[in-house]
C-alpha cells in the first residue's frame, strides 16, 4: 500500500500531541468495537431469538480475522507507518458497526463482526504500539505506559455506558451511536495527528536487513516459547473477561450491576500496568511472564468459585485485570527488550496471530452464560407480555400454567444450547 498523501504545509504534530490522540482513539476503539459486546450479547440474543452460542461465534470471527489481517498490517506499518491503517481501520470500524446495528438476519449480523474484525486490526493495541515504538525510540516503555493506562480504562467507562444505554435505548441504538461516536473521535484524529514521518521511509537500503532481522528472530525457540505463553495467558484472560457478565447474571445480580463488575476490572487494568514500569526495570522477562501466570490462575479460580458477595466478586475482577494490564504491556514490550525495535510491526502481528487466535475460542466458552442469557430472555419476554396487555384473560392464563414467572428463579435443568428451554425460544 503508498503512504497516503498529505498536506505539505501542514505542521507535523508533536510526540506528544501523537500520544494522546492514540489515547483517546484507543480507548474509544476497544470500548466500542470490543467491551461493548459482552455486555450488550444477552440483550441481542433476548430481541432476536438467535442463540447466544451464534452471536458469540460472530465476535470469535471478528478476532479470528483480525488475528489472520494483523500479520500483513504489521508489514505494512513497517514500512508506511500507521496512519494509512488507523485511518482505514477506524472507516471500516464505522461501517462495521452500523452493519451490525441494522442487521435483521444471522448473515448480515455475522457479516458486520467479520468487517469489525479487519478494523480491529487497524485500530487496537497492536498497530498503536507500532506507532509508539518506530516514533519514541528509547522512550516508548513511557508512551506505552501511558497509553495503556488510559485504554485500561475502556471497560470502565463504555461497559457500564452500554449497559445503561443499552437499557434505555435497545442495542440496536447503542452500536448506532458506537458507530457516530467512532466516526467522530477516531477518524479525524488517525488522519490529521499521525502526520509524521515515519523511520523506515527515512532508511530504504535497510529493508533487507530488517528481512533478515526478522527471519532471524523466527528461527528463535525464544521467541515462539514467548509466544507460546502469551497464547496459554490469553486464554484464560479472556474467556473469564468474555464470560464475566453471563456468570454475573447468573448469580443474581442484575445486567447494571454486571456491567460495573466488568468494568471495574479496568481499574485492575490501570493498576498493573503501573506497576509494570517498575517491574521492567526490576524484574526480567521470565519472572514478568511468571507474574502474569499467578494472577491470571488465581482471578480465574475466584471468579470460577467464589458465590459472592459483589464486593468480593468486583475484588476478583480487579485482580484479573491486574494480570491483563501486565499482560498487555508485557507482549508489547518482550519484542524490543529482547530483540531490539527493528520489524516491531511484522515480529509483533506474527507474535500476536496465535494469541488472538486462541482468544478468539474464548467467547465459546463463556461459563454460565446459557443461564445468565436465559434470565435476561425471561425479562425481555415479561416485558413485552406487559405491553401487550397484562390483564387479559389469555395472559393471565399462560402465567397460571408456567411453572417459572418472569424475573423468577425457576429450574435450570434441560436448558438448550440457546440458555432456554426448547418450549421459551423467543
Amino acid at each position: 500500500m503508498p503512504p497516503l498523501p498529505e498536506p505539505a504545509t501542514a505542521a507535523r504534530p508533536s510526540l506528544g500531541t501523537v500520544l494522546a490522540a492514540l489515547c483517546v482513539t484507543e480507548i474509544v476503539s476497544w470500548g466500542l468495537l470490543y467491551y461493548a459486546f459482552p455486555v450488550l450479547a444477552p440483550r441481542i440474543s433476548a430481541d432476536t431469538g438467535w442463540s447466544p452460542v451464534v452471536i458469540t461465534s460472530a465476535f470469535s470471527a471478528a478476532l479470528v480475522v483480525s488475528a489472520l489481517v494483523g500479520v500483513p498490517v504489521g508489514r505494512i506499518i513497517d514500512r508506511h507507518g500507521p496512519r494509512p491503517i488507523m485511518t482505514t481501520g477506524s472507516v471500516l470500524g464505522v461501517a462495521a458497526l452500523v452493519m451490525i446495528a441494522a442487521s435483521t438476519s444471522l448473515p448480515v449480523f455475522i457479516g458486520g463482526w467479520v468487517l469489525a474484525g479487519a478494523a480491529m486490526a487497524g485500530v487496537l493495541y497492536p498497530p498503536a504500539f507500532a506507532a509508539i515504538t518506530g516514533w519514541f525510540s528509547t522512550r516508548h516503555l513511557g508512551a506505552l505506559a501511558t497509553l495503556t493506562l488510559v485504554a485500561g480504562l475502556a471497560s470502565t467507562v463504555f461497559a457500564p455506558l452500554a449497559a445503561t444505554v443499552g437499557e434505555h435505548l435497545g442495542w440496536r441504538e447503542t452500536y448506532l451511536l458506537a458507530a457516530v461516536l467512532l466516526a467522530v473521535l477516531t477518524v479525524p484524529a488517525h488522519w490529521f495527528l499521525l502526520r509524521r514521518p515515519w523511520p523506515s521511509q527515512e532508511r530504504h537500503d535497510e529493508l533487507t536487513a530488517d528481512r533478515m532481522h526478522a527471519s532471524a528472530v523466527l528461527r528463535s525457540a525464544r521467541f515462539w516459547l514467548l509466544a507460546s505463553g502469551l497464547t496459554v495467558v490469553s486464554l484464560a484472560m479472556y474467556a473469564g473477561l468474555l464470560g464475566l457478565v453471563p456468570l454475573m447474571l447468573e448469580r443474581g445480580l442484575d445486567a447494571q450491576s454486571a456491567a460495573w463488575v466488568l468494568g471495574l476490572g479496568g481499574l485492575g487494568q490501570v493498576a498493573g500496568r503501573l506497576a509494570y514500569t517498575g517491574l521492567a526495570h526490576r524484574a526480567s522477562l521470565v519472572a514478568r511472564t511468571a507474574i502474569v501466570f499467578v494472577l491470571v490462575t488465581a482471578s480465574t479460580f475466584a471468579l470460577a468459585v467464589v458465590p459472592g458477595p459483589v464486593g468480593l466478586l468486583v475484588a476478583a475482577s480487579m485482580v484479573a485485570g491486574v494480570g491483563r494490564g501486565i499482560a498487555t504491556l508485557l507482549q508489547a514490550t518482550a519484542i524490543t527488550d529482547r530483540w531490539g525495535p527493528r520489524s516491531y510491526g511484522h515480529l509483533s502481528g506474527i507474535m500476536g496471530l496465535p494469541v488472538l487466535l486462541t482468544t478468539a475460542l474464548a467467547p465459546l466458552g463463556r461459563s454460565g452464560a446459557g443461564r445468565g442469557d436465559r434470565r435476561l430472555r425471561e425479562r425481555v419476554r415479561c416485558t413485552r407480555r406487559a405491553g401487550r396487555g397484562r390483564d387479559s384473560a389469555h395472559d393471565r392464563q399462560r402465567a397460571h400454567e408456567r411453572p417459572a414467572p418472569c424475573g423468577g428463579h425457576g429450574p435450570t435443568d434441560g436448558v438448550t444450547g440457546s440458555g432456554l428451554r426448547g418450549d421459551d425460544e423467543l
